[in-house]
């Protein structure tokens, strides 16, 4: 997208994607050229396989992601349901010859952005960006051995995605409370190709179904504080104890108050694995 100088003192409601890298700090200086090389290879395909013209999209590196703004022609919920599909087609053939897979984390957010000649800004830039580099984020992406999470603002996820659509189950979305400087918000995550993540929650932050608070009238993000994090059972609150709230798809579990010392399978468990030995 090509924009004036004028245009910074005018904020557009665009579409904002941040992308980045799975431990991208493990990649030594070759192995990080290739795998930018990649991301953008995922992208630039998801693009064009979505018909996205590339004069509708704005697109700024980041060393170990990219940045991107989508112009408002462009319907968000082509983006949430064809786009994402490509995207994880695309990113599952690159990942068939590698030994360590590209693992890529999304945030998605839609508020008013400001272009200049270096690149553009707001806050619906910073949100995008915290979500995608949120410790849930990359927790989810680990404890599920997956390769792509995509995570939506409260209000993204309740204006599009609670609808559905073409390739969009919000039945497949899981929500969690991200602690950030200026107080919780609410973000959803979502495994393409897969049912709803299993979402721990920061000990003292409870999602609940009716209190999805619109995250796009924050004030300008900062730093991601201690609490946005996964439950740490060595840790305790206030008053000596630790709770954790999980989401999950099909069999619900719900654990509070309880410390687990060792590995813990919460769900069904069946076959030989379910069988008591003895």
């Amino acid at each position: 997208m090509d924009h004036d100088v004028t245009d910074v003192a005018e904020a557009r409601y665009e579409l904002v994607i941040s992308v980045d890298a799975r431990r991208s700090g493990e990649y030594d200086d070759i192995e990080k050229t290739r795998m930018r090389a990649r991301i953008y290879r995922v992208l630039e395909t998801a693009f064009t396989h979505t018909k996205v013209a590339r004069d509708s999209l704005h697109m700024e590196d980041r060393g170990d992601g990219v940045l991107v703004s989508v112009s408002g022609q462009v319907p968000v919920a082509r983006l949430l349901g064809l786009w994402m599909v490509e995207v994880h087609e695309k990113l599952r053939d690159e990942n068939r010859a590698l030994r360590i897979p590209l693992g890529l984390r999304v945030g998605m957010h839609v508020g008013p952005v400001r272009h200049d000649d270096r690149g553009i800004a707001g806050r619906a830039v910073d949100l995008a960006c915290r979500l995608a580099d949120s410790t849930v984020a990359r927790q989810v992406l680990d404890a599920e051995r997956a390769d792509l999470v995509l995570v939506v603002s409260g209000s993204l996820y309740e204006d599009v995605v609670s609808g559905g659509g073409k390739f969009i189950e919000p039945a497949r979305y899981s929500a969690a409370r991200l602690e950030l400087k200026e107080g919780p918000v609410t973000a959803w995550f979502h495994l393409p190709g897969r049912l709803a993540p299993a979402v721990p929650v920061a000990p003292g932050t409870r999602p609940d179904a009716d209190d999805m608070s619109d995250v796009g009238d924050m004030s300008d993000v900062d730093d991601v504080t201690d609490a946005d994090r996964t439950f740490d059972p060595g840790e305790a609150g206030e008053a000596g104890e630790v709770s954790a709230r999980y989401h999950v798809q099909g069999d619900m579990s719900q654990h509070t108050g309880n410390v687990y010392q060792q590995p813990v399978h919460i769900g069904r468990t069946t076959g030989d694995a379910g069988r008591r030995k003895g």
